[in-house]
């Protein structure tokens, strides 16, 4: 039985609840073995939580959808899908299927003029397009698979980590990958002054406004070929495509949310950890105290502290450090969402974002990130796209599928986000 949003939040309360009275048996006259089993207990139970933390977010992009749709039909919009729509779009799914088996199986000359309409729709409901990747023959060069398989590529993208999630930081969409140049500038060292009457204004240049510049390239990152065996096209025809979403989703994914995440900025996005400033240096090598969030909150100028995009980032093993804290009045610094407003759980009042892509606490490392996220940009040109070799492979009776993406990140305000690190 699929629940909706709200019961996974009551859950998810629960579970809260139930967690906290477990780690609360936790006392100074508890025993290290009775306290190292309350701790797996307390573990055991946040894993449950989360996991119901995926399923919530799942259930709130649906109902959203829903509201969408049921919105777009009390208002008569013609998009609103019906009965009819439904049938059609059933119907095209089909035949897109069977179309763009035999193409990967005998190449894009092997369609009728009908066929090549298939891919080539342009429908609101399925959008389908198709882009030539070579300038080449069909034989000789591939193509782009259409972009209703990408679209369900970006989304498996999307579940790998934060930093591809538009939701969190910036995205910037582009047709073409041409060096975007990004001009920024810095007065907030200067103020204002009083004139004396009669006085002649400062003239000695020290008042000039200094510009800066930051760019936004288009690095191509790919999968890796995939080799599929043509006995597997002709028997498994209608799996291949959520096959490949996942591979090649997953692969992508876990790339992506990484170099926005660490990357070195030199050939490479600058990762959002790499160009963060220093904010906190904890005291000890392998653990985080609330006074150091604190510290961490209020190294952020309070103007980018008032941005609804204001949030921390750190990996899980961090997040579990975090939730066992406890403020001097006994409070946990973690605290659950509230179950009927739908409103995220928060750390201080911030939301935070899991990045495994994020360091451990260990010596050095920066652990935390805190600051306005919507000063990282992750500019995406075009589409995921996913390229067909079939010459190359033909005396294996094979095919090639190798999926790619480009991309770039940067930071425009270091002062924006700042980072925790360890000692």
């Amino acid at each position: 039985m699929n629940l909706k949003a709200f019961e996974i939040r009551e859950q998810m309360a629960k579970l809260a609840t139930e967690a906290r009275a477990k780690y609360d048996e936790i006392t100074d006259k508890t025993e290290e073995s009775r306290a190292k089993e309350i701790e797996v207990e307390f573990d055991k139970i946040m894993a449950k939580h989360d996991e119901l933390g995926e399923k919530l977010t799942r259930a709130e992009t649906l109902e959203k959808a829903e509201a969408r749709w049921t919105e777009a039909k009390e208002k008569g919009d013609p998009r609103a899908p019906s009965y009819e729509a439904e049938e059609r779009q059933t119907t095209l799914k089909t035949e897109y299927k069977e179309v763009f088996a035999k193409a990967i199986r005998y190449g894009a000359t092997s369609l009728d003029a009908e066929e090549r309409g298939v891919l080539l729709a342009q429908r609101a409901d399925i959008p389908a397009e198709v882009r030539a990747q070579s300038t080449g023959t069909d034989s000789a060069g591939g193509y782009t698979v259409p972009t209703e398989f990408s679209g369900e590529i970006d989304k498996a993208m999307a579940a790998w980590g934060p930093m591809w999630d538009a939701n969190v930081v910036r995205e910037l969409n582009t047709s073409n990958g041409r060096q975007i140049d990004w001009p920024t500038v810095d007065d907030t060292a200067n103020t204002g002054r009083i004139k004396a009457e009669n006085a002649a204004v400062d003239d000695d240049g020290s008042d000039d406004v200094t510009f800066g510049e930051k760019a936004l390239n288009a690095y191509v990152y790919d999968t890796g070929m995939v080799k599929i065996p043509l006995e597997l096209l002709s028997d498994s025809a209608f799996a291949m495509e959520p096959l490949l979403s996942d591979l090649f989703g997953e692969r992508l994914g876990r790339l992506a949310n990484s170099v926005l995440t660490t990357g070195t900025g030199s050939g490479q996005p600058n990762g959002i950890v790499t160009a963060s400033t220093a904010g906190v240096t904890a005291a000890a090598v392998a653990a985080i105290t609330s006074d150091e969030l604190l510290d961490l909150i209020h190294s952020v100028d309070p103007a980018y502290r008032a941005s609804p995009s204001c949030r921390f980032q750190f990996n899980d093993s961090t997040l579990k450090a975090i939730r066992k804290l406890k403020d001097g009045d006994g409070n946990y610094l973690w605290q659950m969402g509230d179950v009927r407003t739908g409103e995220p759980n928060t750390i201080f009042g911030y939301s935070y974002s899991i990045n495994q892509a994020m360091s451990s606490l260990a010596t050095g490392n920066r652990t935390v990130l805190f600051g306005d996220h919507s000063k990282y940009i992750v500019r995406k040109v075009l589409g995921f796209q996913v390229m067909t070799l079939r010459e190359r492979y033909a005396e294996s009776f094979q095919v090639g599928m190798v999926g790619f993406k480009r991309f770039d990140g940067e930071l425009i305000n270091t002062a924006a986000i700042k980072h925790l690190v360890q000692a």
